[in-house]
């Protein structure tokens, strides 16, 4: 995934830069950097590997030599950034958050130019210096940042760092969200809306679909206004969001409550008590033992001082074992126990249900499992999520080759994807002996859409039902 916030102050900026982007740790595992702007200095820059530290550790340095009014800086899975690039718009530097599916397509119409990229260690180019080349090919930033929005398939929002300002765009459906905070010295673009409130900003507004937006230490001003269409990312509120945060005005932590209400209304077990997998499972979990009456507890917790999500390898066998090995069971909470488990999602179910035998090893008695989200059949084509998967790795996906092979019909594969249909229970009750649970029962689609409580049509469930 990633994360990126910016900031313009009549002081120095780089204290609220810091903290701004280290509190989107959350969303990013491999890279991290801030760039700044003061008259005095010009352009400062760095990037920084995370894999091994957290951005504090890492920028500790930085946040005592950078200065400047105006600064960005990200949280990334991916590439390096921001980058910092110097062209006939004078110098600049840009950071993003998006996916580009036809990238090679556009560096070959780009190099025709004779221009050049640079490659990186995987033979790829750096997206965030893509965007800045197609910015390029226009006579001016907002024609650069239109044409951009224009000819990516994907999603793709950014911030750019001039002498002057600092431009927004969010993708234009607004997969991923930008807010913007205020206070007495200046502004803030932020990717997560909680990330500036302990620096002393207030809320200000969301950026709307396509929007463009320059920022200054003086305000906000919009370079060209939002659409109407919006497709926002669902799995936002689902697993990437942190619980204190909420896009389009739907809070993080009240929707995961409110899914948890649902999927108990639909639910006929009676476990002994209710659990959520950290930390997304918790406020689910909170919300079924709430409308349930079923206790909620905490069977196992999570061993953070030392293993910062930002820790985890990019490797997918790695990352399975340490999150396994964050996982601390309370045997006293589990021994001779009935118990309901929620998790975010089932992808690979893989980390699911080693969680599920080592609660057997510690004595449950029983394990049902309830994931918060419906079964997941595509893999994402729009955001760079750092949980995504070639589909035919997705659980669901096997089990229907499993039972009908390689060709399936689309006909047949839409009955898999109605949870009231026959092919869907079995393609579930399949599922629930591959890993082991006691029993499954997925979230509804349509419950997970009421939970969120805005117009459906305004929301990407890609993921879930192929719909674009």
């Amino acid at each position: 995934m990633g994360g990126f916030f910016g900031a313009a102050s009549k002081d120095d900026c780089v204290f609220d830069l810091f903290f701004g982007v280290d509190y989107h740790s959350h969303l990013g595992t491999r890279r991290a950097g801030m760039a700044v702007y003061s008259e005095e200095n010009g352009f400062d820059k760095a990037i920084h590997n995370i894999e091994n530290a957290p951005f504090r550790t890492k920028f500790t340095k930085e946040s005592n030599s950078m200065h400047g009014s105006l600064g960005i800086g990200c949280i990334s899975d991916f590439e390096a950034q921001p980058i910092l690039v110097r062209s006939h718009h004078g110098t600049f530097a840009i950071t993003t958050v998006g996916k580009i599916n036809n990238a090679d397509e556009i560096v070959e119409d780009i190099i025709k130019t004779n221009t050049h990229f640079f490659e990186m260690q995987n033979g790829e180019i750096n997206p965030t210096e893509l965007v800045a080349a197609i910015i390029n090919q226009k006579d001016n930033f907002i024609d650069g940042i239109k044409y951009a929005q224009e000819i990516i398939e994907g999603s793709m929002s950014m911030l750019i760092l001039t002498s002057k300002g600092i431009f927004a765009a969010r993708d234009k459906l607004g997969r991923t969200p930008i807010v913007a905070g205020k206070k007495d010295s200046g502004y803030c673009f932020s990717f997560e809306s909680f990330a500036y409130l302990n620096l002393g900003y207030t809320d200000y507004r969301e950026l709307g679909p396509g929007e463009i937006a320059v920022m200054t230490a003086d305000g906000i001003k919009t370079i060209v206004a939002p659409g109407k269409d919006m497709k926002i990312c669902t799995f936002l509120w689902i697993y990437y969001g942190y619980p204190s945060s909420s896009y389009e005005g739907i809070s993080v932590e009240k929707m995961r409550y409110n899914c948890g209400q649902a999927l108990a209304r639909r639910d006929n077990v009676k476990p002994d008590i209710v659990a959520g997998v950290p930390d997304s499972g918790i406020a689910h979990a909170i919300g079924y033992a709430n409308e349930s009456g079923v206790p909620f507890s905490r069977p196992f917790v999570k061993y953070t001082p030392t293993w910062p999500r930002s820790f985890m390898p990019t490797h997918q066998s790695k990352r399975d074992l340490i999150a396994k090995m964050k996982l601390i069971p309370i045997h006293d909470l589990i021994e001779g126990k009935s118990l309901l488990l929620i998790d975010d999602s089932i992808v690979r179910g893989t980390q699911l249900r080693e969680t599920t035998e080592f609660l057997y090893a510690s004595g449950a008695k029983e394990v049902h499992i309830r994931p918060a989200c419906p079964p997941l059949f595509y893999g994402c084509k729009y955001l760079n999520f750092s949980r995504s998967t070639s589909e035919m790795e997705l659980i669901t996906r096997r089990v229907i080759k499993e039972f009908e092979g390689d060709n399936v019909s689309d006909d047949v594969f839409a009955e898999y994807t109605n949870p009231d249909s026959e092919k869907y229970q079995k393609m579930m009750d399949r599922i629930c002996e591959l890993l082991h649970f006691t029993s499954l029962r997925y979230h509804r689609l349509d419950d997970m859409i009421e939970a969120v409580g805005i117009e459906p049509e305004k929301l990407c469930t890609y993921c879930w039902n192929g719909k674009e």
